[in-house]
C-alpha cells in the first residue's frame, strides 16, 4: 500500500480506504472505452436503418420556458429550420414576468405549426405536463428554451427507434457558449459523460438519464405513466428510471446534438449543480428500493453505482482532500519540505485525472468532435472541479437533512452562440 499511495494520504487505514474507493471510482470509467468502441461498431453496421423515420411520424416539441426572452427566437428558429417537416412547436410560458409571452404569440402568428400556452408560474414540471397535453404528435420531444437544434437533430432521434421496444431516445446535449475559459473547459469534459457514458450504457440498457434538453418519447408511454413529477427539480432524470422500472427500453443516439448554455460564472455552476445533486437525492428517495428488488435487473445495479460514484465518493473526496491538506500542513509546519513534483504526480494519477483526461480526447473524437480538443488546455482545472463538484454534493446533503426547499435556480442566459453553423441556415436568417 505505501508505495502506491501518495505519502500524504497514509494518515490512517480509514483514509487509505477512502482513497481506494476514489480511485477505483475514478478509474472504472476505463471500462466504458471498449463498451463505447462496440456501440460506435453496432451504430456503423446498422446505419442503414431508418428507423422510425421512415415512417414520417409528427413530432411534438415542446419547449418550457420562463422568462427566456434573451434566447428564445434561437430555439424556436432553429427548431422550424429542421428539414423535416411533420412538427408541431408547442411553446409553454410558466408565468414569465419579461416579454417571453409576446414573443411566443408572434411565433404563432408567423408560423403554423406553433402554438402558444400560458400557465400561472408552476414549475418546470408543469410546464412539461401542460404541453404534453397540449400536443398531437407520437413523438414528443422536450427542449429547454436555450436549446438549439442542428438539421439533423430530429431525423437522428427518429432513426434510434428501431423498434416498438424502445420507448424513448437520448440524444446529446453539447455548450454553445463557448466564450469563456469555464465553458470551454465544460465543453471538453462533457464528452465524457454525454459521449463515452451514454454509449457503454446503452449497451447494458440501463441508460442513465435522458437528458431534459434532448429527450424523444413515444408519447402515449409518458402519458400512461402520468407524465413528469412536480415535487423534484430532477424531473427528466426521474422519468428516466421510471421507464426503467416498468420495462421500457431508452437507447442513446449520439448524432441527435442539441447545443445548450452551459453556466458561463462560478456562482451559476455552483448553483445548478447543487438543483443537480438535490435532484439525484430526490430520484434516489424515490426510486431506490430498486437496488434491492432483483426483478429490476440492470436499474438496481445502475442505482447502486451512481449512490456510489456521486453521493458517497464526493463525500470521500472531501475527507481525502481535508486529510491531504492537513498533511501538507503539518510537512510545512515541521520544517520537513511539501510533497516533490513525483508525488504530486502520483497524487493526480492514483485519483484517475490522467485517466480521466484520456478518456475525454477519446470522448471528443468518438463524438466527432474534433474542435474541442482545442480546449485541452484547460485539464488543469480538473482537479478544482473535481472538489467543487463533491462540495456541491455535501450542500445538497446538508440541504436535503434540513429540509430545505427546493429551488429551480434557473441560469442567467447570455444569449451567446459561438459554436460555428449550429444553426439552420432557414432559422438563422429568420433569427437574424
Amino acid at each position: 500500500m505505501s508505495a502506491v499511495l501518495p505519502s500524504f494520504l497514509q494518515a490512517s487505514w480509514l483514509l487509505a480506504a477512502a482513497a481506494i474507493v476514489v480511485f477505483f471510482a475514478g478509474t472504472v470509467k476505463a471500462v466504458y472505452l471498449p463498451l463505447a468502441l462496440w456501440f460506435e461498431a453496432a451504430q456503423f453496421r446498422r446505419r442503414k436503418d431508418p428507423g422510425l423515420l421512415a415512417d414520417q411520424p409528427l413530432v411534438s416539441i415542446v419547449v418550457p420556458a420562463f422568462n427566456e426572452a434573451k434566447v428564445l427566437d434561437k430555439a424556436v428558429g432553429s427548431i422550424l429550420g429542421q428539414p423535416y417537416g411533420r412538427i408541431e412547436v408547442v411553446l409553454v410560458d410558466d408565468g414569465s414576468t419579461d416579454d417571453t409571452m409576446s414573443r411566443m404569440r408572434l411565433w404563432a402568428e408567423t408560423d403554423e405549426r406553433v402554438r402558444c400556452v400560458h400557465q400561472e408560474n408552476g414549475g418546470k414540471g408543469a410546464a412539461l405536463n401542460t404541453g404534453l397535453t397540449s400536443c398531437t404528435g407520437e413523438i414528443v420531444m422536450f427542449v429547454d428554451a436555450d436549446g438549439v437544434f442542428t438539421e439533423q437533430t430530429i431525423p437522428e432521434a427518429l432513426r434510434a427507434f428501431t423498434d416498438p421496444s424502445v420507448v424513448a431516445v437520448c440524444g446529446d446535449d453539447r455548450p454553445v457558449n463557448l466564450d469563456r475559459i469555464q465553458t470551454r473547459f465544460l465543453a471538453f469534459i462533457s464528452h465524457v459523460g454525454t459521449g463515452l457514458v451514454r454509449r457503454a450504457l446503452h449497451l447494458a440498457r440501463c441508460m442513465p438519464i435522458i437528458s431534459g434538453n434532448v429527450g424523444a418519447f413515444r408519447r402515449s408511454v409518458v402519458v400512461d405513466l402520468g407524465g413528469f413529477r412536480t415535487d423534484t427539480v430532477g424531473e427528466d432524470l426521474e422519468l428516466t428510471w421510471r421507464l426503467l422500472r416498468h420495462g421500457h427500453r431508452v437507447v442513446f443516439a449520439p448524432r441527435a446534438i442539441v447545443y445548450a448554455e452551459s453556466p458561463s460564472t462560478v456562482s451559476g455552476l455552483w448553483r445548478q449543480r447543487v438543483r443537480w445533486s438535490r435532484g439525484l437525492l430526490q430520484a434516489l428517495r424515490i426510486h431506490g428500493s430498486a437496488m434491492f428488488t432483483a426483478q429490476r435487473g440492470m436499474l438496481g445495479v445502475l442505482l447502486m453505482y451512481m449512490s456510489l460514484t456521486m453521493v458517497l465518493v464526493p463525500v470521500l473526496q472531501t475527507i481525502l482532500l481535508v486529510a491531504a491538506i492537513a498533511g501538507v500542513v503539518t510537512w510545512t509546519g515541521g520544517g520537513v519540505a511539501g510533497p516533490t513534483p513525483d508525488q504530486v504526480w502520483g497524487a493526480l494519477m492514483w485519483l484517475g485525472l490522467v485517466v480521466a483526461a484520456f478518456l475525454a480526447v477519446v470522448s471528443a473524437l468518438l463524438d466527432r468532435a474534433p474542435r474541442d480538443l482545442r480546449h485541452a488546455w484547460t485539464i488543469p482545472l480538473w482537479p478544482v472541479y473535481s472538489v467543487f463538484v463533491s462540495l456541491t454534493m455535501l450542500r445538497a446533503l446538508v440541504a436535503a437533512l434540513q429540509k430545505a426547499p427546493v429551488r429551480w435556480n434557473k441560469l442567467e442566459r447570455t444569449g451567446v452562440v459561438s459554436v460555428p453553423r449550429v444553426l439552420p441556415a432557414r432559422a438563422a436568417r429568420r433569427v437574424s
